[in-house]
Parts: structure tokens; C-alpha cells; sequence
């Protein structure tokens, strides 16, 4: 584990993240107190982008196409 300050760590970021991407414990201290902890992150599963499968579901073009009720423009108003 090493212990640098703040000025060290602005001055040599990218060497502190290759450290830490090795495995190595970086504190980054401030005024000699510890403040934050570089440390590698675990690998993040893949994002899923969107909640349903597009074949699963189907929206009616009368979703998009129709006019809205007039309850619902009253709310809009």
C-alpha cells in the first residue's frame, strides 16, 4: 500500500491508475490524512440496454398515431 498526496497525485494520475490496475492499494492523502483509495475495480458484467426483448413485445401504431383523450390533454394543459 502506498500513501501519496494530493499535488503527487495530480502530477502522476496515469502512473497511480497503471499501479493500481496491478493490484497495488494507492492512497491519495491530504495534508497527511487519508482522504480516498485507488484501488482496481472488479469486471463490471456487460449492460443490458432496454428492459424487454424486442420480438416479446409489440406497440400498436395507434399508440403514436391516434389523439390523446381529452382527460389526458386536460392534464397536459
Amino acid at each position: 500500500m502506498a500513501i501519496v498526496n494530493v499535488l503527487e497525485a495530480k502530477t502522476h494520475f496515469s502512473k497511480l491508475l497503471a499501479r493500481a490496475e496491478q493490484g497495488e492499494e494507492i492512497i491519495v492523502a491530504r495534508a497527511g490524512k487519508p482522504v480516498v483509495r485507488l484501488v482496481p475495480i472488479e469486471e463490471l458484467p456487460p449492460r443490458q440496454f432496454g428492459f424487454m426483448d424486442l420480438g416479446d413485445h409489440e406497440i400498436p401504431d395507434s399508440a403514436f398515431f391516434d389523439p390523446l383523450p381529452d382527460e389526458e390533454l386536460a392534464l397536459w394543459e
